[in-house]
């Protein structure tokens, strides 16, 4: 009985290596300037809010969860994004809810969504 439960275990083993070598490859990206408005995702693709007089509530939706992104002036939202596993970026746009931020970092762009790696934010004029 041993036998066959180490056999057994030796061969699913061998089977999950190829899986557990299996990697995240990088997608391709490339290094660029934005300058846009940090907007509570929620709110404004479902109803439009955005601005000072939804602040309060961007603010609130952020700590709940609720994801915060960038919105150009060309109207592209840009989805803020970590190449490190668990690493939420709201803390990085919270500050500036609902206000103009100027964000430089990796834009990639996958399955028609646009993101970026923030490497430097500050308020914008």
């Amino acid at each position: 009985m041993l036998k066959r439960i180490l056999a057994t275990t030796s061969v699913l083993a061998l089977c999950a290596l190829p899986l557990a070598a299996q990697g995240h490859a990088a997608t391709a990206g490339n290094e660029m300037t934005i300058t846009g408005q940090v907007v509570d995702l929620n709110c404004n693709t479902t109803n439009g809010a955005s601005g000072a007089a939804h602040k309060a509530c961007a603010q609130a939706c952020a700590k709940a969860g609720v994801p915060l992104g960038i919105l150009a002036s060309d109207g592209t939202i840009y989805l803020p994004v970590s190449s490190k596993p668990g690493d939420p970026q709201n803390s990085k746009l919270e500050p500036f809810a609902e206000g103009k931020v100027k964000v430089t970092g990796m834009h990639r762009m996958v399955g028609g969504l646009h993101t970026i790696e923030i490497k430097t934010i500050a308020a914008a004029t």
